[in-house]
């Protein structure tokens, strides 16, 4: 009988595999920033390999298209995005309804609206970003529930969830041309006044 041979403790990540991550997430920051600071039309894989510091055959060996690389970059910040809402802890309606306001007026918003703008105009682009859309208002949902404390078993809570995020989109799109600042407040306040009488 031969000896048995020791199983191989798992291998450490080699440095290569770490380089190849960070270049990776370079690369999906550097493109919502620049589809939220230039627009689709100005967000070219050169542009975003310049932004991010590395070459395009660098980017597009990680991303081969155009489409892979900016729907993975607003997937990649979307999940970011969705981690802190989890993280969250409980401090209130009127806390957990800003907290979910603001998903929609930072550079994620921006980022998004402008792939959504595009896939409205690009046959191949359209099924990626609704798919997208998707997965993510789903997963926002879901999320809203959770940090609400909200019974979609009981009637109409589904829809009031639904409601706000509705809303909160609204105000990121008032947002994208004017500071809504002061008048969002308002409305958060508001929103989550009725969120109180409604979810009890």
């Amino acid at each position: 009988m031969g000896a048995v041979t020791p199983p191989r403790p798992p291998a450490a990540k080699s440095p290569k595999q770490d380089r190849s991550r960070a270049t990776r997430q370079r690369l999906l920051e550097a493109a919502v920033a620049c589809l939220a600071e230039h627009g689709w039309a100005g967000s070219t894989v050169s542009v975003v390999a310049e932004r991010a510091g590395v070459s395009r055959g660098a980017a597009q060996h990680h991303f081969p298209t155009r489409e892979d690389l900016f729907t993975g970059a607003v997937e990649y910040v979307a999940e970011e995005r969705s981690a802190a809402l989890r993280a969250l802890p409980v401090q209130g309606r009127t806390a957990v309804v800003a907290a979910l306001v603001d998903l929609y007026t930072g550079p994620l918003f921006r980022a998004a609206l402008q792939l959504w703008v595009a896939a409205s105009n690009e046959d191949q682009l359209r099924p990626r970003v609704t798919e997208l859309e998707a997965r993510v208002g789903r997963e926002t949902h879901r999320i809203a529930v959770e940090l609400l404390g909200a019974d979609e078993e009981s009637p109409g809570v589904r829809e009031t969830v639904q409601g706000l995020l509705d809303m909160a989109r609204g105000l990121g799109l008032a947002n994208v041309l004017t500071d809504d600042r002061a008048r969002r407040e308002r409305v958060v306040a508001q929103w989550a006044r009725l969120l109180d009488e409604t979810l009890g």
